[in-house]
């Protein structure tokens, strides 16, 4: 009997074909699931993390700081964090393992959200007020920069430190007159609870002078200097899936309810188009693509920063953002 080659290279084939292995890295939201965490759930569904050779699970966070220590210590090798926290949580822990790589909201959502029957309709109108805001809250932590921008004198706002979970439901039975919290966050959940579109204020601090950055992907630096292919992967698959998002957001917004089935997915879509509309696709991501910084917006921003926060060390701008991670083959661009 003739010996079959075919067999014998389809067998040493399978023999040395390696079998590539995907590589853990679970990820740290910032916050709950909900429509601005779409796209990521979306290109975990598409395969785009996969096709990295990425096995990810997504966490929920508990407010905009939330995933800096987690990175940090490596609990999580990537996470969603606010760069401005990070860069005092950096002055505060020198030499921590953690910097951000991608910047995902160019125009931060950082913002005071009153009702207009309870007499808030611009920065001033805080003067004499009750303010809820929860100490974690990254809106919180940059509203001094808000105040001194717009001339508001803080010793006449009384201050109510409150919970994320009853913030809205304060707002909306009277209890405060605003709160702090992000734009898209804030005033969609008011909308569920009952108060009317017309009657809720939204002072965009970005509007009122306040020059900073939002929300970024960050990374344990440890694990990105041994696994940069990775982080890059992860970035590219990011930037999927929020141009996806961009061009068929109700594609994304089944990948959340997926996960969440509870949501209402009229309101998550809105919320959703809310931040592509106001913090994501902004001029400067239309034109240079998503993730990256301008140097001189991000000097000013620490400047505004040192405004209103004591640095115990020299701020160090390559200390907070490292843009080398991020992909060069056009996939940031999402249109």
């Amino acid at each position: 009997m003739m010996f079959d080659k075919s067999i014998l290279a389809a067998a040493v084939a399978l023999i040395t074909t390696p079998v590539l292995a995907e590589t853990d890295m679970p990820f740290a939201l910032d916050w709950k699931f909900e429509g601005p965490s779409a796209p990521y759930f979306h290109a975990l569904d598409a395969g785009y993390f996969a096709d990295e050779g990425l096995t990810v699970t997504i966490s929920e966070g508990a407010g905009s700081l939330d995933a800096i220590p987690k990175v940090a210590t490596g609990a999580f090798p990537i996470g969603f964090a606010d760069i401005n926290s990070l860069m005092r949580f950096l002055d505060q822990n020198p030499g921590a393992p953690v910097t951000a790589v991608m910047m995902v909201y160019d125009k931060p959502p950082f913002a005071v959200v009153g009702r207009r029957s309870l007499g808030v309709e611009a920065p001033a109108d805080l003067e004499g007020k009750v303010l809820g805001a929860p100490p974690p809250d990254g809106a919180w932590a940059q509203f001094p920069i808000f105040a001194a921008e717009t001339g508001i004198d803080v010793s006449a706002v009384t201050v109510e430190p409150v919970g994320f979970p009853t913030r809205e439901p304060m707002l909306a039975e009277g209890n405060v007159a605003a709160i702090t919290g992000f734009s898209f966050s804030s005033t969609l959940n008011l909308k569920r609870l009952g108060v009317p579109a017309d009657d809720i204020s939204v002072l965009l601090m970005a509007d009122y002078g306040v020059d900073l950055y939002g929300n970024a992907i960050i990374v344990n630096t440890d694990f990105a200097a041994e696994n940069p292919a990775l982080v890059t992967g992860f970035l590219g698959a990011v930037a999927h899936g929020w141009k996806d998002a961009i061009a068929t957001p109700d594609a994304a917004i089944a990948a959340l309810m997926a996960r969440n089935p509870a949501a209402d997915a009229d309101l998550e879509t809105e919320r959703l188009q809310m931040a592509i509309d106001a913090n994501v696709l902004t001029d400067f991501v239309a034109a240079n693509g998503i993730g990256s910084i301008d140097t001189d917006r991000m000097m000013n921003a620490i400047e505004q920063t040192k405004s209103v926060y004591e640095f115990q060390n020299e701020p160090d701008m390559a200390l907070y953002f490292d843009p080398s991670y991020l992909p060069t083959d056009g996939s940031l661009m999402l249109k």
